[in-house]
């Protein structure tokens, strides 16, 4: 019988290769007419026609207001907030660029997505929030609030996603145990470590929102 090694070399693909391919695979499904050209009903009325070439006008909605911005189809929604939009939203933060970190999270009509992963012309007639949507400096959300009373941010990097998950957690499920609350956040990375204060900040700001 042949080792695993011998069959990894006869096939040509090993299992990180394989794993790594379907992943592809399934973004290159749910992206692969925008990155050709394609564009969404709403951005296809805005520039009268469903195939383009170059850059495109087109209008986000974020946090509530009319945002113009000229993205080419494959721009992503974090890159035309971040570097495209004058003033830009930063809150936002662009870390691993491969939707696995959870510091790009947004909401998109209220549902978490990662927006490295998410195409600006497939936001278009869709509300974004970032978290400069959910509080301010000078009135902090309950989850803002939370997470300086217990401490829960570190370098700042990952801050915004967690709020930001967290935000759209507490509001479908206001009173979560601990255990869902580590669910919740699972598709958000914390590299110092602080995610015992951000657990903290969680439930706290669960209690305070009653």
């Amino acid at each position: 019988m042949a080792s695993k090694q011998s069959d990894k070399r006869t096939s040509g693909l090993s299992r990180r290769g394989f794993l790594k391919g379907v992943g592809v695979a399934a973004v290159s499904a749910g992206g692969a007419d925008a990155l050709l050209g394609r564009i969404p009903e709403a951005a296809a009325a805005e520039t009268g026609g469903g195939l383009v070439s170059g850059p495109v006008p087109i209008v986000l909605k974020v946090n509530g207001q009319d945002r113009a911005v000229t993205v080419e189809p494959r721009t992503t929604l974090l890159s035309s907030l971040r570097d495209r939009l004058d003033p830009a939203i930063t809150g936002p933060k662009l870390v691993c660029d491969a939707g696995t970190c959870g510091a790009c999270t947004m909401l998109l009509n209220g549902k978490p997505v990662y927006g490295c992963s998410v195409l600006a012309i497939d936001a278009v007639g869709k509300q974004i929030t970032t978290v400069e949507g959910i509080g301010t400096p000078e009135h902090l959300s309950p989850v803002q609030a939370a997470f300086v009373e217990k401490d829960g941010m570190m370098c700042g990097f990952c801050t915004s996603g967690f709020i930001t998950t967290i935000t759209a957690l507490i509001r479908d499920n206001p009173d979560p145990t601990l255990e869902e609350v580590k669910e919740g956040c699972k598709g958000n990375f914390c590299r110092c470590g602080t995610y015992p204060h951000v657990f903290a900040a969680a439930l706290t700001a669960a209690k305070n929102s009653k």
